[in-house]
């Protein structure tokens, strides 16, 4: 491992070339996930800026220019706060570069911006405030007039579960053995189906973040920031409910939980009353795919922090959703 980080490190200095910052400069890895994401200080600069290298052949670059787009507007309509882009010195705010190895990757450069994730002895009360965020935005996605060309992952019931699913197979997540596979089965044919009664028309399925926790989000003093829109692409809106739950399902305050984001989502819109049937949907499939995740990558520290006891819980909670909507 401390050789990939090294490799990392390496290309991350590559690229600061781009900004005009000398490889030579300070570069601190601040996290690994899909991406390598890297604080970096600029002597030229007062505050110290982020630097996110791209994983290979997950985003194409007009991806990335279409996910920067919407960052873009949902801060110019005062939707959210969001990092603004710093582009490189010839204007590229998305800069591609090719390894010495052969690798080509996509790098973009974002302010840091102030704050501190919400704290977790708070979790009722913040979800509130997420719920409200997440009601902005869908209110903003569903009116915005995308540039032409935009485009993002769709996170439809197939590009998650099916079995070719964007995050690998769930079949293939760790401790997934004949009894897993069965009870985990029957709760993604019983969401496949409500799925498919709950329909996917404009006002149910549109832009949304994908990956809406806390951890995305900076407080500092009474601004909100959101961050992190890497996975933002199209799905239903209340799929922006079940990823805020990622890795935390079975916490005893989850129901708290859920009805504070929809009484923050209540603030700002309206909540039908078939969505709100089905966010026990949404909650069990995000941690489905977040099975799969963790099957797939298997080599980071996150995953081997969940592991087996993660699929374990996950069973738990398959059994306790079929026995609610069954």
């Amino acid at each position: 491992m401390d050789s990939e980080l090294e490799r990392l490190d390496a290309i991350a200095r590559g690229f600061l070339v781009h900004y005009g910052i000398a490889p030579s400069e300070e570069l601190t890895l601040l996290n690994i996930s899909e991406n390598a994401t890297f604080l970096v200080r600029d002597p030229r600069r007062d505050d110290p800026t982020i630097l996110r290298l791209h994983r290979m052949n997950y985003h194409s670059r007009e991806a990335i220019e279409s996910e920067l787009a919407w960052v873009e507007a949902l801060s110019e309509a005062n939707v959210v706060r969001t990092p603004t882009v710093i582009p490189a010195a010839d204007g590229r705010r998305v800069v591609d570069g090719a390894q010495p190895d052969g690798e080509s990757r996509h790098a973009v450069m974002f302010e840091f911006l102030p704050g501190i994730e919400p704290p977790g002895d708070r979790l009722v009360d913040s979800f509130r405030t997420l719920g409200a965020i997440a009601a902005r935005m869908h209110v903003h996605a569903r009116s915005w007039k995308r540039p032409a060309g935009f485009t993002r992952f769709t996170w439809d019931f197939e590009s998650t579960l099916g079995p070719q699913g964007r995050w690998g197979n769930w079949h293939d997540g760790m401790g997934v053995g004949r009894q897993e596979q069965q009870v985990l089965g029957r709760a993604a044919d019983l969401m496949s189906r409500r799925l498919a009664n709950y329909g996917s028309d404009s006002t149910r399925f549109g832009l949304v973040h994908a990956d809406m926790r806390l951890a995305n989000l900076l407080l500092d003093g009474d601004c909100v920031s959101v961050i992190d829109f890497d996975d933002s692409g199209f799905s239903w809106y209340m799929y922006d409910l079940g990823s805020a739950l990622s890795f935390i399902e079975d916490h005893p305050q989850v129901p708290e939980m859920i009805a504070s984001w929809t009484n923050g989502y209540r603030e700002v819109t309206s909540l039908a009353a078939e969505d709100e049937a089905e966010l026990e949907t949404f909650v069990m499939l995000r941690r489905l795919l977040l099975v799969a995740w963790i099957g797939s990558h298997s080599m980071t520290e996150t995953a081997q922090q969940m592991g087996t006891p993660y699929t374990t819980v996950s069973c738990e909670l398959a059994e306790t959703y079929l026995s609610r909507h069954s």
